[in-house]
């Protein structure tokens, strides 16, 4: 018996680290006004086939199954397309609407440090804000969360219509500019000569070819030089990327979030900006979050091609996340709760115990008490409990409880109520 390649149990240290991760994300989403969802795992495959969600690469990592009315079904690959269905299926949703959701997702693909078939998907987004406000608050978001959770990050952004003015520029036609974005989006993993020998096999002249391959030979452009080198003054793109700059550098952001003009990200339905979160060390390469604008899958999933629902979102991998946190040295332990260990058969005595310290908010555990007391007492310390309570014939003749301070190393015989006083402390 073994699990399936790619899907994991989580307990003990690992799942109190990725409790910890999880807590933050979700306190951090409703500081920020976000509100909770759950969407379906299963879809339908029209859905989650059709030209408006993923790649093709996502499409072949996809599970596919029937139900048994033949239905063709699949389970969800990420947290935006089902979140976009949501959208498409309530139009009496107030706008602008902040949702964001935890939960788990599905992909039949390559398994790696940090990539999983099975995984957890950690989003926010954003309907009905059609200006860089959205992006501005996502980036300040993520920044946060790295910030709480000790981790040096670049958040690298870019903005796919300047992108293709770029393309547009050098001759690329516009049916194959989404193509060639994606292959740009490479980049950093198969190098220029990669890209170089990609784009040969697509439908591009030979100086559309060269004049990309110009562009790769610049050292990290700057915006405002492949602005005046491409003659991109005032178009849409551009004027985008300005106005979310400007506020990158207002609210002070401006180390963390670094302009890439060739990223792009390798999902299809992107329309504006996009980013992506790494690791500022560099030791750990793969992806850590990422997201973008994608105003366009919403009025498609509804028939509407001539409506735009402005939306934006972000995605943290707890997977990435967790191949970085559980590097760390194990924090202490945590030191709070009690542990209740009934002496002999005064077993009643001791969930009474229990009982009212839970109703204080009080954590506590009954001990079996099938345990020498010494091997019981051994065990409380080395999980970090501070407080041992014992009940036996002479406490439960007395109506009191025996408090043990597992730090202190002292003991004394006290009441209930006393107990929950210095147990709460």
């Amino acid at each position: 018996m073994q699990n399936i390649k790619g899907t994991y149990d989580y307990f003990g240290r690992e799942q109190a680290i990725r409790q910890k991760v999880r807590t933050t994300l979700q306190e951090l989403f409703e500081l920020y006004g976000f509100e909770s969802m759950d969407t379906t795992l299963l879809n339908e495959l029209e859905l989650l086939t059709s030209k408006y969600a993923g790649g093709d690469e996502i499409l072949r990592e996809m599970y596919q199954l029937a139900d048994q009315g033949g239905r063709r079904l699949g389970l969800r690959y990420d947290l935006t397309i089902p979140f976009a269905k949501v959208i498409a299926l309530n139009p009496g949703i107030e706008f602008p609407y902040r949702r964001y959701e935890i939960g788990k997702v599905f992909r039949d693909g390559p398994v790696k440090k940090g990539r999983l078939r099975e995984f957890l998907q950690c989003d926010a987004d954003v309907v009905g804000i059609a200006g860089p406000q959205a992006e501005a608050e996502l980036m300040q978001l993520a920044a946060e969360v790295f910030s709480r959770l000790e981790i040096p990050v670049v958040l690298k952004w870019n903005n796919r219509r300047f992108l293709g003015e770029i393309l547009t520029a050098v001759g690329v036609p516009l049916g194959e500019q989404l193509s060639v974005m994606l292959t740009l989006d490479k980049l950093a993993k198969i190098g220029s000569g990669g890209v170089l020998a990609e784009l040969t096999d697509k439908q591009l002249t030979t100086e559309t070819v060269t004049l990309i391959a110009e562009l790769l030979e610049l050292v990290n452009p700057r915006f405002t030089e492949l602005v005046e080198r491409y003659k991109l003054e005032g178009l849409p793109g551009t004027l985008e990327v300005q106005a979310l700059q400007q506020l990158i550098d207002a609210v002070g952001l401006a180390e963390v979030c670094v302009f890439d003009p060739f990223l792009s990200r390798g999902l299809s339905f992107y329309t504006g900006t996009v980013y992506e979160i790494f690791d500022a060390t560099g030791a750990y390469t793969s992806s850590l979050g990422g997201g973008g604008r994608y105003d366009a899958i919403i009025g498609k999933l509804v028939g509407r091609d001539d409506i735009e629902y402005p939306t934006v979102g972000i995605s943290f991998g707890m997977e990435s996340i967790m191949a970085l946190l559980g590097e760390r040295p194990a924090e202490p332990a945590d030191r709070s709760g009690v542990l209740i260990v009934p002496i002999g058969g005064y077993m009643p005595q001791a969930l009474v115990a229990a009982a009212a310290l839970r109703s204080a908010g009080i954590r506590a555990t009954v001990d079996s008490g099938l345990r020498k007391l010494k091997k019981t007492l051994a065990a409380a310390s080395v999980k970090g409990i501070r407080y041992v309570i014992m009940i036996g014939e002479s406490e439960a003749a007395a109506q009191k409880l025996r408090l043990k301070d597992m730090e202190q190393g002292s003991e004394q015989l006290v009441s209930l109520e006393q107990t929950i006083r210095v147990t709460a402390g």
